[in-house]
């Protein structure tokens, strides 16, 4: 079954989450830049990247190395012509991070908002258990059920409807209940309100430091390390 993604423009998807109705864009890029003010990560993954949303509020200065991974290539081409330079240490990857395997040098910050519903949540965080730094952080924004309303929120951007048959919503605790079983550890949580009415659940979980780990986490983390070796050049 082909993947919707690579279906929607990404004129589409930029022009319905940036659409009164929908203020998702704006939610997103705003949790982002307070997550960089907080935490100054000198680097970050962004996991679903699209079209750069929320690039433009990455002070490079501070964070010197972006991560964008998404799996449209196209998007990532858009991405690449508009932050390549105004981002000095942009590294951009076209991935399935439910079926590639992703290899890069692990990152202080990982940022995911509104990717878990399209994906196995527990193969994504054993994706991100490898590619964050001991001590690293993972942000997650997931949408919560609305009881009077679609999951995908109609809009002129007809394509986005083909979402709705593989949209699945994440309960907090359980996203949090698989996170724990890849050594992260749920630090803050909080919901958002939109002038929609609909809601999400931001978590911030902190990796496990490697001086605490017990002998089979650091048996995991050996083995991520060997891995990352083994792509180096």
């Amino acid at each position: 079954m082909k993947n919707p993604w690579f279906d929607i423009p990404l004129a589409d998807y930029e022009g319905h989450m940036s659409s009164p109705d929908v203020g998702q864009a704006s939610m997103i890029a705003d949790i982002l830049e307070r997550t960089l003010h907080e935490c100054s990560p000198a680097s970050i993954a962004i996991l679903g990247c699209a079209g750069g949303n929320g690039f433009e509020r990455v002070n490079p200065e501070v964070t010197a190395r972006v991560v964008g991974i998404d799996i449209n290539p196209e998007y990532i081409a858009i991405t690449r012509e508009r932050f390549q330079n105004r981002l000095p240490g942009l590294e951009l990857l076209v991935a399935d991070l439910q079926t590639d395997d992703v290899c890069l040098e692990p990152v202080e910050l990982v940022f995911a908002a509104l990717l878990f519903e399209y994906v196995e949540p527990d193969v994504i965080l054993r994706t991100i258990h490898r590619l964050l730094k001991s001590n690293g952080r993972l942000v997650t924004v997931v949408q919560l059920p609305k009881a009077d309303g679609p999951a995908v929120t109609p809009s002129p951007f007809t394509s986005l409807q083909s979402l709705s048959s593989c949209l699945r919503l994440v309960p907090p605790d359980l996203l949090r209940q698989q996170a724990a079983a890849q050594s992260l550890s749920l630090a803050t949580s909080e919901q958002v309100v939109l002038q929609s009415g609909k809601s999400f659940q931001v978590q911030t979980f902190q990796a496990t430091p490697w001086n605490s780990m017990n002998p089979s986490e650091l048996v995991s983390r050996a083995a991520t390390s060997l891995d990352i070796d083994q792509c180096r050049p």
